[in-house]
């Protein structure tokens, strides 16, 4: 595999990829929207737990793949609260939502369908040219900063005024950002 825009390995799916750079985890549900993503990955048709898996990760775009440790749990959880129920399909055991299921999901659909915006259904990679572009000016800034150094041009007084900029440009960036996840 080689180089992505930023320099790091790694390609789609394997998790080399922002999250890395970044240093931040790949997606995870947290322990109780699990049980949502379940219901409402059988909320369309019975489905078995490899299915039920499959489901979640596509409609995370692929970037939230849960276990089997995880899901089979999870599957007789909501069996023994009557949220779902075991049906016998080609040999297989598969899990039917319940009209008590339907309730849950109806009462957490937002949980559901938070987690899936920020999952990455709408992956970063999708804008890897325009994130490159932000990546690069950032470089110049810092290059911009050990060439002044390098040369003797970081004056305390000039470093307050750097500093005053940066804090301007830091609040700006954050508001923006801010405003993006509302």
């Amino acid at each position: 595999m080689g180089r992505g825009p930023f320099g790091f390995h790694g390609g789609r799916g394997s998790r080399g990829d922002f999250s890395d750079f970044f240093g931040e985890p790949p997606p995870r549900a947290e322990r109780g929207v699990v049980r949502f993503l379940v219901l409402d990955a059988i909320s369309t048709q019975p489905r078995h737990g490899y299915e039920i898996i499959q489901s979640i990760e596509e409609r995370s775009g692929g970037s939230y793949r849960p276990s089997p440790g995880v899901i089979y749990p999870t599957l007789q959880l909501l069996e023994e609260m009557g949220h779902a129920k075991v049906e016998e399909r080609d040999g297989r055991k598969v899990y039917a939502l319940t009209a008590e299921g339907r309730q849950e999901l109806a009462a957490h659909v937002d949980e559901v369908q938070d987690f899936y915006e920020r999952s990455g259904a709408e992956s970063w990679d999708e804008y890897a040219e325009e994130l490159a572009e932000l990546m690069r000016r950032a470089g110049r800034l810092i290059r911009a900063f050990r060439r002044s150094a390098r040369r003797a041009r970081l004056t305390p007084s000039t470093m307050k005024k750097l500093r005053a900029v940066l804090d301007e440009a830091v609040a700006k960036i954050e508001e923006i950002l801010e405003g993006e996840r509302r």
